[in-house]
């Protein structure tokens, strides 16, 4: 198919789609959204975030910033810093450099849309292949990266819209082996970014986090939105199984679930970025309500300086980089996707795995199933 491109939220964009999915994804960076699930349906879900000034015609100085909706990719994941004379940009250049259109096509019930980026802070190329299948509520994401050497942290970084209504959202996670608040280096509230959430605190229950008040000494983050006015960072890392790790995010009032799923020894970090109104330097000014979710390997997000030497996480045995080499081409596997659940569905418990599908539980005890084909994460490829 030809190359179309229309501008979709302030952005020149690429747009796709089949009988249940439509996808858009940016020129600049390659930002996954909006994305609609059940398009054809009289409850449509579209459950990624797009920044409020999209449109005002802001330049941060930061591409990701100016584009920033959806899922992206992030290679480094983290802060902007140099690494052995490396020069990375907030998030790499992977999050906020133009993308090349290689190709639209659809095969039998198989739709990939296809983007190149030729990196230039670490020479080598990543080849984006977004693919959705006929009757699911799935979208299958694999990058390739080819032509690198050594080790570099990188990270999905979904990002989901949070409704203002209390209660409105509801995060699970597989069960986990280590869990805490990111650390910071000032431990008050100064500038413009806040935070309650206790740095560098360790928990083993979403719905119990500490924070740095004494007279409310813990928080329930599995529930959104969280108070206005914070911005707070945790990371959680999954136990090694033999089926794959997932996020679940539930919208209860809403009537469905946005989930994720990868390999947790490939990408063994879940961050979740809590914004909610908590920065108040432009363009944020105290204006977005979001909730990331970004699968990737690196220590927390302070890039790849620090997650390539020794550091508390790489100490105990949870990876921070992956090990890039030029002779063989490095593939990176996601998948995200949307279910409609039943009434009194209210957070998910536990998922089970049968070939070609899922069975989400609830603490309720209601279930919803979805079909997919969930070991595109270990083939890179969307089965029968």
């Amino acid at each position: 198919m030809e190359e179309r491109r229309s501008d979709i939220h302030g952005q020149p964009s690429w747009a796709f789609g089949n009988d249940q999915v439509e996808i858009a994804v940016t020129v600049l960076g390659g930002h996954m959204a909006p994305v609609t699930f059940y398009r054809e349906t009289p409850a449509p879900v579209r459950p990624y975030y797009i920044s409020p000034w999209q449109g005002e015609g802001v330049k941060t100085g930061l591409p990701v910033l100016d584009v920033l909706r959806g899922d992206f990719l992030c290679m480094p994941f983290g802060a902007a810093n140099a690494y052995k004379g490396e020069d990375y940009p907030i998030h790499g250049e992977s999050a906020g450099s133009a993308w090349s259109f290689e190709g639209l096509r659809k095969s039998g019930r198989i739709t990939e849309l296809r983007l190149g980026l030729e990196t230039r802070a670490r020479p080598g190329r990543i080849t984006k292949r977004l693919q959705i299948a006929d009757g699911q509520n799935v979208i299958y994401i694999r990058h390739d990266l080819a032509g690198y050497s050594g080790i570099m942290c990188l990270s999905h970084h979904a990002v989901i819209a949070v409704p203002e209504e209390p209660g409105s959202l509801r995060v699970s996670t597989a069960p986990t082996r280590k869990a805490t608040v990111v650390p910071r280096d000032a431990r008050t509230n100064t500038g413009n970014e806040y935070y309650f959430l206790e740095p560098g605190a360790e928990f083993t229950n979403l719905a119990r986090v500490p924070t740095i008040w004494k007279h409310a000494p813990f928080a329930d983050i599995s529930t959104h939105p969280l108070p206005y006015g914070f911005m707070d960072l945790v990371c959680v890392y999954p136990k090694i199984q033999r089926t794959p790790a997932w996020t679940a995010v539930t919208a209860p009032k809403l009537g469905w679930l946005w989930f994720a799923l990868r390999d947790p020894e490939v990408l063994p970090q879940t961050t979740f970025w809590m914004s909610n109104g908590g920065r108040h330097a432009a363009p944020w000014s105290g204006r977005n309500r979001c909730l990331g979710v970004e699968d990737g390997c690196a220590y927390y997000g302070s890039g790849l300086t620090e997650s390539a030497r020794k550091n508390a996480l790489n100490r105990e045995g949870i990876p921070t980089t992956l090990s890039l080499s030029p002779a063989r081409p490095t593939w990176i596997m996601h998948i995200q996707g949307a279910v409609k659940i039943p009434k009194g569905f209210d957070r998910v418990k536990t998922v089970q795995f049968h070939p070609g599908a899922l069975t989400f539980s609830s603490a309720s005890g209601k279930k919803a199933e979805a079909a997919v084909n969930w070991d595109f994460l270990q083939s890179g490829e969307i089965g029968g």
